[in-house]
């Protein structure tokens, strides 16, 4: 393995001891140890809190060695000095690599570089330097992907520390939330929080369910700051409802009535509705009057349980036990999301019941709140922070939408997230709205949520596919400017559901922003990156919350670079940078000739190709059901390929040098049609024979990540290099020829006259290897994403006017 540390805080050997001293792995006993020895096996004995006898530990001991020649026992009973040679090799056996596989006990210090392990680089140590190089040890990740002071907390080394006065807690160490809380004593509890919203026009303010899980050291006056995710999927979903709404997409592309549409007339013009009275409560109270069994969590906000934070769920408007309709993504969703975050921070009411009689504040609130998760449950946490919220300290948002129409929509096309053809806002709100799921909620509720779902459907447009006031009320990038919170964003670059335009949009506006922003980059589909062996992505956001949250000094705005990368060509291996593209001066520029991209200033013949966008009944059908045929056959180059008079393929020289593809890829040129509608559809694709990395984590160990002591657990995972492949598509756009220039406005063409295009690919980060070539693959339907028609429509570009410009970094050591 290779070992990426971002969040070990530099120390020195004075606050290293001191820190040493707090958790207790120096004590005053060991004052009176005369020998470097002796201290170093108190040390040891105290790594393995799971043994309480003397045999015990000499039968541990027995199991490591020390040298090739002495176990770690033997090498004990005659020890008058430590030196590096023998700490590490001890060392790496408690991180769990094993000798003679892992690493060569004649040489263990090889390893540790080769790992990437932070060392001591003394020979020999005396006292202070045996305690600075223990203090590394435990900040150090090992071959279960967590650090050694993690592994000795899972087998309860933090137990005693349950015990501590609330004054003592949160515990700190290397700038990070140890695990001295019992989950065992967590308290859940659910109360609902009045919105300023009456969604399903009931004629009172919509109650939101919220499920809470806190320290029991809370109810003894412990405040601790909240790990928020607003999840439309907590209280479950209904999958067969949103089936039923899914949308057919093998329909014809149509021509658009061209208007003379401005953003203006497309803008999000918010009006105030008139509300009812808030609730009147009879009483307040502190203790909450239901409870929970076992909630959706997230296993990150689990790690945080065991740390001194509480977590709170909420499911949001249309949920069970919640008011409301389910809308994706409008203002009123927003609305609903800030409102938990208002009343955990005291400017909101809520009540411990639905009646909306006994209210119940979050007194146990430090005021600070963080907001976690993936794909919708991110992009809450996005539109929350756009609004500016008081309280709200930071988000950390992974494979988020930053705008609903770059999720369904691409330059005036129906654009579906990948595996997902024929959804829709409808759909998705049809399958989160869990009211439904309840028979007597149901029977009151469904009609007005029928009516909500027609609107929906009629108002996202599918016919046409342009912006409009629809999808600019759920754009939250024109809101960038209020936000208040620091962010931290994940994204994969292979994420084809919510597609890196998402968060790139949202990266570049964030330039002008005076917030701390960092970016995460992995080359995985639409996935968490929590539980990788090779980033330690939980510390980092333990590094990160300990600052936010509780405003500890720990250098987490520095420690922790501007854009972590992935490499996307070899395993286990993440770079730091200063930005992602915003910096970039160098770029590749071609043109196209037959079958060829060439440079820019090449010369190239004037003339124009064609292909047909029409394929025979049977093999559409086939491709339809085999979607991974038809993105393979659509780069085949050989003439024989079914679809070799589909599309266009360019491909450029073999790069001579590695090169580092970075930021928005863009196409122009000019295509004529023979209707008065059509499109274009393009791949940028890395040609070449490697091993690629695979687009989700493979499983290393089965519930190999434990979460705290007794507590819950994840599984190890991490991305692998697989077998050979000849090529990869690393980015795609799409174009209706009637939105050249804008999406929200439709123009008229011609059959079979030439128009000039320009269109702007989802951005990349991408390692080009040396030999290998671009190719640009420019089509017309595409089988994943849009609509699928099968119709006669003949596309012809000039080669002279088609040019590529892609963005590159120099890559440096």
């Amino acid at each position: 393995m290779k070992n990426n540390q971002f969040a070990i805080v530099p120390t020195d050997s004075e606050t290293a001891i001191a820190e040493l001293t707090t958790i207790h792995f120096i004590t005053p006993d060991m004052d009176a140890l005369t020998t470097v020895p002796a201290v170093y096996r108190a040390l040891l004995a105290k790594s393995l809190p799971e043994v309480h006898t003397t045999s015990g530990l000499t039968h541990k001991f027995n199991n490591i060695m020390a040298t090739s020649q002495l176990t770690l026992s033997e090498w004990l009973a005659d020890a008058t000095i430590v030196n590096n040679q023998v700490f590490y090799n001890v060392g790496l056996q408690l991180l769990g690599f094993l000798p003679g596989q892992d690493f060569d006990l004649a040489d263990p210090l090889l390893a540790m570089r080769d790992i990437h392990l932070p060392m001591v680089g003394d020979s020999a140590f005396d006292r202070e330097a045996l305690y600075y190089a223990w203090y590394l040890l435990l900040n150090t990740r090992g071959n279960n992907g967590q650090t050694l002071i993690e592994s000795l907390t899972t087998r309860g080394y933090f137990v005693p520390f349950y015990q501590l006065p609330n004054d003592q807690k949160p515990l700190f160490f290397n700038g990070k939330a140890q695990a001295v809380f019992d989950t065992n004593a967590l308290i859940r509890d659910v109360v609902y929080v009045e919105a300023p919203l009456d969604t399903d026009h009931d004629g009172q303010r919509d109650l939101l369910k919220v499920e809470i899980l806190r320290p029991a050291e809370t109810e003894t006056g412990l405040k601790v700051p909240v790990l928020y995710t607003a999840s439309p999927y907590n209280q479950g979903i209904n999958d067969r409802a949103g089936d039923a709404q899914m949308h057919n997409v093998d329909v014809p592309l149509t021509a658009k009535e061209p208007d003379e549409n401005t953003y203006a007339d497309v803008e999000y013009q918010p009006t105030t509705a008139q509300l009812p009275a808030a609730r009147t409560a009879t009483a307040t109270t502190d203790e909450a009057e239901e409870t929970f069994s076992r909630e959706k969590s997230y296993t990150l906000n689990d790690y945080f349980l065991a740390r001194g934070f509480a977590v709170v769920y909420a499911a949001g408007i249309g949920s069970i036990d919640s008011d409301g309709l389910a809308p994706t993504g409008d203002v009123d969703e927003t609305t609903s999301t800030v409102a938990i975050i208002e009343w955990l921070t005291g400017k909101r009411q809520a009540f411990t019941n639905r009646d909306g009689d006994v209210a119940i504040k979050a007194w146990w609130c430090n005021g600070a709140v963080a907001m976690t998760g993936r794909s919708y449950l991110g992009t809450l946490a996005t539109a929350a922070a756009t609004t500016g919220v008081a309280g709200l300290k930071t988000i950390i948002s992974e494979a988020a939408i930053s705008s609903w129409y770059d999720y369904y929509r691409d330059n005036g096309l129906v654009v579906a997230p990948d595996t997902f053809q024929g959804e829709d806002t409808d759909v998705l709100a049809a399958e989160v709205f869990s009211r439904s799921l309840k028979a007597g909620d149901a029977h009151q509720i469904q009609p007005a949520f029928d009516q909500k779902l027609a609107e929906l459907t009629a108002d996202q447009d599918r016919a046409s596919g342009n912006y409009n006031r629809f999808w600019d009320e759920r754009n939250y990038l024109k809101n960038v400017d209020k936000i208040k919170a620091d962010i931290i964003m994940v994204h994969g670059l292979n994420d084809w559901n919510v597609k890196p335009r998402n968060v790139a949009n949202l990266w570049d506006k964030l330039q002008a922003v005076p917030v701390t922003k960092k970016l995460i980059l992995h080359q995985g589909q639409h996935i968490y990156i929590n539980n990788l062996q090779s980033l330690d992505f939980t510390d980092m956001m333990n590094l990160w919350l300990s600052h936010k949250l509780y405003g500890l000094d720990n250098h987490a705005e520095t420690l922790l670079p501007n854009v972590l990368v992935q490499d996307n060509t070899q395993a286990q291996t993440w770079h730091g940078y200063d930005n992602w593209w915003q910096d970039t001066t160098d770029a590749l520029d071609f043109k196209v000739q037959y079958k060829e991209l060439v440079p820019a200033d090449h010369t190239v013949d004037q003339r124009a190709a064609h292909f047909t966008d029409k394929l025979p009944d049977k093999l559409f059908d086939h491709y339809k059901h085999h979607l991974d045929s038809w993105q393979r056959d659509l780069l085949q180059e050989d003439k024989l390929n079914p679809l070799y008079d589909h599309r266009l393929l360019f491909k450029s020289w073999q790069a001579p040098e590695d090169q580092l593809l970075v930021g928005i890829p863009h196409v122009a040129g000019s295509v004529a049609v023979n209707k008065n509608f059509g499109m274009l559809s393009f791949m940028l694709i890395d040609f070449g024979a490697a091993r690629r990395l695979t687009v989700s984590p493979q499983m290393l160990a089965a519930k190999a990540l434990d979460l705290g002591y007794h507590w819950r657990e994840d599984d190890l995972k991490d991305f692998k290099l697989a077998g050979e492949t000849p090529f990869k598509m690393i980015t795609k756009g799409h174009l209706n020829l009637q939105n050249r220039h804008h999406p929200w406005h439709a123009e008229a063409i011609q059959p079979n006259v030439f128009y000039d295009f320009s269109v702007d690919l989802q951005p990349l980060f991408h390692h080009l290897l040396k030999g290998h070539q671009l190719g640009l693959v420019i089509y017309a339907t595409d089988m994943k994403m849009t609509i699928r028609g099968n119709q006669d429509l003949q596309y012809s570009l000039n080669l002279n006017d088609i040019r590529l410009h892609v963005p590159m970094k120099k890559i440096t050591d």
